[in-house]
């Protein structure tokens, strides 16, 4: 798959998104804080009512929420994150082969994950980000998570025109895990 028929798909997927999870979309912001030739960021912000500890949990979990769509595998039950420093958030492939999609460089119980590596479509280029998850608990009992990304490297067409896609994506996730949260 080329960059082109990623970065399509994800803005495909993105629109979809704002029809198919409005129950939550109204919590949730998406924004391209900057972006520029050689990278940029992107901090996506949605509140939940369960407790961090329960997030958490369903956070490291993450082939339960994670899209197949984006997966190599085509199956995200295939995903598997170990939450300590030097863990992997990996993927195993049927044909016995696996992808390190990002590695574990920061964890703080249940307040703050972080990953450093190339995403996706970013793994191919020279390119590499650093993606943290950070859980604040909510004096009514629930949770504002933040995901903030920032990518940075060598394109030589340029980075800002990944801006939004990835941020596309990541707001998708986000959602999914909101979803899978709240789930009564």
């Amino acid at each position: 798959m080329n960059g082109t028929t990623v970065l399509n798909r994800c803005f495909v997927t993105r629109v979809a998104l704002v029809f198919a999870m409005s129950s939550w979309s109204a919590l949730a912001v998406a924004e391209v804080t900057d972006k520029a030739a050689n990278g940029f960021t992107s901090v996506n912000r949605i509140t939940v009512k369960r407790a961090p500890d329960t997030v958490w949990q369903a956070l490291i979990n993450i082939g339960h929420w994670w899209s197949k769509g984006h997966t190599y595998s085509g199956d995200a039950s295939n995903f598997y994150l170990e939450p300590r420093a030097g863990g992997c958030f990996c993927e195993s492939l049927p044909s016995g082969g696996s992808v390190e999609h990002l590695h574990v460089v920061f964890v703080q119980r249940p307040k703050t994950l972080r990953m450093v590596g190339g995403l996706g479509p970013l793994q191919a280029l020279g390119v590499t980000g650093s993606w943290t998850f950070d859980l604040v608990a909510r004096p009514d009992g629930g949770t504002d998570i933040t995901l903030t990304a920032v990518v940075g490297g060598y394109r030589k067409e340029g980075l800002d025109g990944f801006a939004a896609p990835v941020d596309g994506v990541l707001h998708e996730q986000l959602g999914r895990l909101a979803a899978l949260v709240d789930k009564p």
